[in-house]
């Protein structure tokens, strides 16, 4: 992204209404031991480059990975030809004026360089971990990754828009699984949920050795730990739980472009319409959700989004009540409903669509301790395994791998496979308490899948844990 790139690009803008270009740079490194063995590393990287043109209520695209004059100059041809290509045939077509000039830039905070750490250091270390993994005659399989991802962005426009961005993001990794009587029990970091935008000094601060240990432990315990009865109960939910109910309960019903239809063909609509926005009461008053991109360290942290917005935290559900959906400036255009800066992209060879941000459910006031001692017979569940939701996202049925009993405001023993079901419009009005500040975690999932072709992302959550009542748990065969 020279001087000289730059002014090439700005040579090929074509005699258009509105037209943009978006270059991408992708890097990515693995680096994994499983069984005490390291696996080889990988390592990938690809660039190019995104042209959007508006012109006489037309709308098309351009990508290449040829960034000469020529290749550069193709794509532009191409996105002009399928503007006037889909001329008076859009659903919609935008009010540019809407779209301002955009100059700034974004970068990820690493105290510590993903480069500075040396392969040898970092594939050592995974063999660490893998000892403190096998730390029981009943382990049966093990191991441990740190996945290093880096995405850098350029952004122009015919509005003299110019944004430069760069997001760094960690997902280390462990599974650790024990076996009795046949029978065997998983536990992992978190599942997914461990990513963040940090340096690798994140991986110091989590202490992967330590929580190997305890997760071999847990995993042990669990194999021979009863089954979860069936019941009707109070369910407490660990962050690491709840991101995937936040993920996919309320994040994905209100992407906008799901709610007018454009993703039924592919990973279904939603049950939410555009009428019950500014009233529908979506979950109880303890019920805060936000869109923000301006945490730092989590994943979706930005300052503009693939379209050039800026990117603001804004509410979606305000005291249980629906506020907004997930709609970037255009599609939101086309219900005249406020946008939030989500129109994201996962590659140079992909068109932004509305996708989830950083979607967030703001603290409450209880601490942990309160809130377990509220609970007089019910069960705190940890880690998500499995997930199956309908199209609608309504109806869903999640599995976990760690539940721990509570009667009587006490913990009270483990159980192994529990799961629990609901319904999505009646599940959050049952939410009766928010853990506080202190039990609030960042985390996050690097593999969101939605569109046609299918783009995958990064998607950051950050949560307390919280109390549901009349929760309909149950257990595995």
């Amino acid at each position: 992204m020279k001087d000289d790139f730059i002014n090439t690009v700005k040579s090929l803008i074509p005699k258009v209404d509105y037209c943009s270009f978006r270059f991408v740079n992708k890097y990515t490194n693995v680096i994994s031991a499983t069984r005490g063995v390291v696996e080889p590393v990988t390592i990938s990287e690809d660039d190019g480059l995104m042209v959007t043109v508006f012109n006489k209520g037309g709308y098309g695209y351009g990508a290449t990975s040829n960034l000469t004059k020529k290749g550069i100059s193709e794509a532009v041809n191409s996105a002009v030809e399928w503007a006037k290509f889909s001329e008076k045939k859009l659903t919609y077509f935008p009010d540019l004026k809407k779209m301002k000039s955009r100059v700034g830039n974004y970068y990820t905070n690493e105290d510590e360089h993903w480069s500075q750490v040396s392969t040898k250091d970092k594939t050592d270390y995974l063999i660490s971990v893998n000892k403190a993994l096998k730390s029981q005659p009943t382990i049966s399989n093990w191991g441990a990754s740190i996945r290093f991802n880096k995405i850098e962005t350029l952004f122009m426009d015919t509005n003299d828009s110019n944004v430069r961005q760069k997001i760094s993001y960690l997902l280390p990794q462990i599974v650790v699984s024990a076996e009795y009587k046949k029978e065997i029990q998983t536990r992992t970091f978190g599942g997914h949920a461990h990513a963040r935008q940090l340096g690798y000094n994140f991986i110091d601060q989590i202490d992967m050795i330590n929580k190997g240990k305890t997760l071999a432990q847990e995993a042990v315990e669990l194999s021979k730990s009863p089954n979860c009865e069936n019941k009707i109960t109070q369910a407490v939910i660990a962050p690491d739980q709840m991101i995937l109910q936040i993920h996919e309960s309320i994040g994905h019903p209100l992407e906008l472009d799901r709610i007018l239809g454009d993703e039924r063909n592919y990973a279904g609509s939603s049950f939410v319409t555009p009428d019950m926005f500014g009233n529908y009461q979506y979950g109880s008053e303890l019920l805060n959700i936000t869109f923000n991109p301006t945490l730092e360290s989590e994943l979706a942290t930005y300052n503009f989004d693939d379209d050039g917005t800026n990117a603001e935290k804004k509410y979606l559900i305000k005291d249980g009540v629906l506020i907004r959906p997930i709609g970037g400036l255009f599609s939101s255009q086309r219900l005249g409903l406020d946008h939030v800066a989500c129109s994201r992209s996962c590659n140079w060879n992909r068109p932004p669509i509305d996708r989830m941000g950083n979607i967030n459910l703001e603290p409450g006031k209880d601490s942990f301790d309160e809130i377990i001692k509220s609970v007089e017979d019910g069960i705190y569940l940890e880690t998500n395994n499995s997930w199956s939701i309908d199209d609608k996202r309504n109806k869903f049925q999640f599995g976990c791998e760690k539940g721990t009993l509570i009667k009587n405001g006490k913990f009270a023993g483990m159980v192994k496979n529990p799961s629990y079901r609901g319904i999505t419009e009646s599940f959050w009005k049952n939410l009766s308490k928010v853990g506080n500040g202190e039990t609030n975690n960042i985390l996050g999932t690097s593999n969101c899948g939605k569109g046609e072709p299918n783009q995958t992302i990064f998607v950051g959550h950050s949560t307390p844990i919280c109390l549901f009542e009349n929760v309909d748990v149950f257990g595995g065969v």
